[in-house]
């Protein structure tokens, strides 16, 4: 039988020094009993799985909203996909395969309903702004429920990867850095699938260098930005494309952003959907009538204040729960 102690024997054994061994885990926020046969990273991956709000993100939208197909991504399959390259860059790296696959399983915990739109509609009307990663962070912290108590309790690290998975944030472990460059790699290629599936570009719209260097395919794309990240970060006390590899995956995004995700057939489907309209009118409307709000806020509007505990019950929503509970509200 392996306990928790051989598990962390066998990290010390065979893991690369420059892996966050779970044994030296800066620890939680409140103190707690060691699992038996667990590490902390892996008890705080199987909280996040168990969590509500992971369970949510397979009806919030990725990019394309209300999809008639099948196959389209959702924040769920996008969580599933930068997990999986996360682990391949980790285990690759000889990292902490079970602190990387924590991180990346929460990393969008916090995202809105409707994707970005979403997100831009809260950061506009929420007072300080809104942020996906910040979210995220309180919904580990805050939000879910542990054993009866609020957060989930995670350890150090994996609040750090959380919280800093994005932007010019710098994370306190290679691991981190791993699901920072995991997530843009993920988000890239299958928002290219799934543009392609939904007829907003073709594969002949792709910018040539970047198609030159990577791959035609999805496939070919994934595996030679993952190869970039290896050869590139292995033995070195960071996680990144060598610059050349960079410089293209970034000119590679910039296409998606003009030719994507500002795209008038994709803000068409979202105008359609009344996201703005939407979003706004239950934000108003939550604050003019908090006794509405679900039972686990209320405490939220003592604590927090009104348009925070608001905030986080909006941002929670699934996109068909936004507008189903839109309907309702508007004909009262």
């Amino acid at each position: 039988m392996l306990m928790r102690e051989d598990l962390e024997k066998r990290e010390e054994a065979w893991l690369s020094k420059r892996a966050c061994l779970s044994v030296n885990s800066r620890g939680r926020q409140r103190e707690e009993a060691k699992c038996p046969y667990r590490t902390s990273f892996q008890r705080d991956r199987d909280r996040i799985l168990h969590s509500k709000a992971f369970r949510r993100l397979m009806h919030k939208t990725q990019v394309f909203l209300s999809p008639e197909g099948d196959h389209y991504r959702t924040r769920l399959t996008h969580t599933l996909e930068v997990t999986q390259v996360a682990r391949t860059i980790s285990r690759a790296l000889n990292l902490n395969e079970d602190l990387t696959e924590a991180i990346a399983l929460g990393h969008d915990l916090g995202h809105t309903p409707f994707g970005h739109s979403g997100e831009a509609v809260l950061n506009r009307i929420y007072p300080g702004g809104f942020h996906h990663n910040e979210q995220s962070l309180r919904v580990a912290d805050r939000l879910e429920f542990h054993n009866g108590k609020r957060g989930m309790n995670l350890t150090f690290e994996v609040r750090d990867g959380i919280r800093n998975h994005t932007g010019d944030l710098k994370t306190a472990t290679l691991e981190g850095a791993v699901v920072k460059i995991s997530d843009r790699i993920a988000y890239i290629n299958h928002d290219i699938d799934d543009a392609i599936r939904g007829g907003v570009i073709t594969e002949d719209d792709l910018p040539e260098e970047p198609i030159r260097m990577f791959g035609k395919t999805h496939g070919e794309r994934i595996d030679a930005m993952i190869g970039s990240v290896v050869s590139f970060s292995d033995g070195k006390d960071f996680v990144r494309m060598d610059d050349a590899h960079q410089k293209e995956m970034l000119d590679l995004r910039s296409y998606m952003f003009q030719n994507v995700y500002n795209n008038p057939k994709v803000k068409l489907v979202e105008d359609e959907f009344q996201v703005e309209k939407v979003i706004t009118f239950l934000y108003r409307y939550y604050k003019l009538h908090p006794e509405e709000l679900p039972e686990e806020y209320l405490d939220l509007v003592q604590e927090d204040g009104l348009e925070t505990a608001v905030k986080d019950h909006i941002a929670g929503m699934t996109d068909r729960f936004a507008i189903r509970k839109y309907r309702e509200l508007i004909r009262k």
